[in-house]
Order: structure tokens, then C-alpha cells, then sequence
């Protein structure tokens, strides 16, 4: 049955088809159909407008009309099914029957959650002065977003840096720069079929964070994970102070 409530109307004419839109949108409510933006379906749209910050042209906006209800359920096996076929078109037979592999019955201890307090770092011995090697600023573990427990002791009154996979590996001085007496939780909005919001604004909820900065990549996918801390925070209701850093993929911070 159709109720009145908020969703979004994509304006074809300002449309140019960029599709930023779509990584934006954790639903899968949006697709590309002929060069244009499409809602494919009202019950994947939670009308939270997600997607309007990514439009370049303004071409998105949100309406109050009838339509069908938010349905989450549908969502969610609206992207277990696309998330199954992305991976069948990706993997090849060895990692078909890799995946295939039933799981450590004892659990994986990589997921058990600690804290690391870095030793100094060794000294090499050459001809020419000591210098230290860079010490790593990787304060705990796991530092998958996906995996990090919501009450983890290391998070209370933490500063976060949410960063994006990528980043360290095009940052020089990620460590030093970003990581630095911070809690450090790396995803990835394209690869990680998951909805960060929620255990973001879980995390927000659950422990005094004092701030957060986010560190994306200038490619559109990256999106997603500054939307997803703008939605936690509005979820949460925590009034926590936060940036966003952008960096280039030739390693240059593009925006700070």
C-alpha cells in the first residue's frame, strides 16, 4: 500500500549520466538506464537523500509524494543478489573453489580485537648516521571497519580516522600525517557489501568519540564512506566535530 512520505526525483534533463549517484546510494535503489539515473525501484529509496551531495547538476531532489514504503528487507536482497553476481562475473575457477572452502571451526583469530603499544623501532647499523625507521601509528586491531567490535575498549573517547583502503598506499606519510594518536578504521564503500552508517552511528552511540577525520580517495566510489559518516552522525544524534581529507592518486592531499 503507497503512503505519503519522502523520496527522491531525478530530473532527466539535468541528468548527465556521471553515475556518482549511484555509489552513493548504500540501497541500490539507483541505476544507470540509457545514460540516465533511474530509481529503479520506490521501496529500495529510504528518501534520506544520500545521493544529492554526489549530483554534480543539481539534478536530484526530494519530494514528498506517494509512493511505496521503504521496504529494508527487499534492499537487502536486492544487494545479496547483486553482490552474488558481481562475484560470479569476477572470480575465476581457482577462487570459485577457494570460496568454496568451509571455515576454521575454531573461528578466525585475526577478528579478535587488541590493543598495540609499539615497541621502539630498531636501529640499522650502516657506515652512515642511525637513522630510526619509521615506527608504524597503527594503534589497535582489527582495523577493518567491518570488523572492529562496536565496544572495543580502545574506542572510548578515541578520535577516529575513517580512511579509505587505498589511502595509505598513495599517502607517503599516511602514518605520521593521519594515523598519529588516532583509532585508524579503513573500508572500502565499492569492494565491502555492507552498510557502514550503521555501525559507524553504532560506534558513536556506544563510546564519548571526540572527533573524526576522513580520509577518502578522489575517486567518486569514496563517496560513500563520507556519506556514511554524515548518516551515522545524524542517526546517532552525537554532535561529534569531523573533516574530511582528500587524497590525489598521485599522493597529493587535494583537499584538506
Amino acid at each position: 500500500m503507497k503512503t505519503i512520505r519522502k523520496i527522491i526525483v531525478i530530473d532527466e534533463e539535468k541528468c548527465n549520466g556521471c553515475g556518482l549517484c549511484i555509489t552513493a546510494c548504500h540501497e541500490g535503489a539507483l541505476q544507470l538506464v540509457d545514460g540516465k539515473a533511474k530509481l529503479v525501484s520506490e521501496s529500495y529509496c529510504d528518501g534520506l537523500g544520500n545521493c544529492l551531495p554526489e549530483c554534480p547538476t543539481g539534478a536530484i531532489t526530494i519530494v514528498e509524494r506517494e509512493a511505496d514504503p521503504f521496504d529494508e528487507a527487499a534492499v537487502k536482497e536486492n544487494m545479496a543478489r547483486a553482490t552474488q553476481a558481481d562475484t560470479v562475473k569476477a572470480n575465476t575457477a581457482e577462487a570459485k573453489a577457494e570460496a568454496s572452502t568451509p571455515p576454521l571451526a575454531c573461528g578466525c583469530p585475526g577478528t579478535k580485537a587488541r590493543t598495540i603499544r609499539p615497541s621502539a623501532p630498531p636501529v640499522q647499523e650502516t657506515n652512515n648516521p642511525p637513522q630510526a625507521a619509521a615506527a608504524s601509528q597503527l594503534r589497535q586491531w582489527p582495523c577493518q571497519l567491518r570488523l572492529v567490535p562496536v565496544n572495543a575498549p580502545y574506542l572510548k573517547e578515541a578520535n577516529l580516522l575513517i580512511a579509505a583502503d587505498c589511502a595509505a598506499y598513495a599517502y607517503a606519510s599516511f602514518h605520521q600525517d593521519f594515523m598519529r594518536n588516532k583509532v585508524t578504521l579503513i573500508g572500502c564503500p565499492k569492494l565491502d557489501a555492507t552498510d557502514y552508517s550503521e555501525k559507524i552511528a553504532a560506534i558513536l552511540a556506544t563510546n564519548d568519540i571526540k572527533s573524526i577525520t576522513v580520509v577518502r580517495m578522489e575517486v567518486p566510489c569514496c563517496g560513500g564512506l563520507v556519506n556514511a559518516v554524515k548518516t551515522a552522525i545524524m542517526t546517532s544524534g552525537q554532535l561529534v566535530p569531523w573533516q574530511v581529507v582528500t587524497i590525489g592518486t598521485d599522493g597529493s592531499i587535494l583537499e584538506q
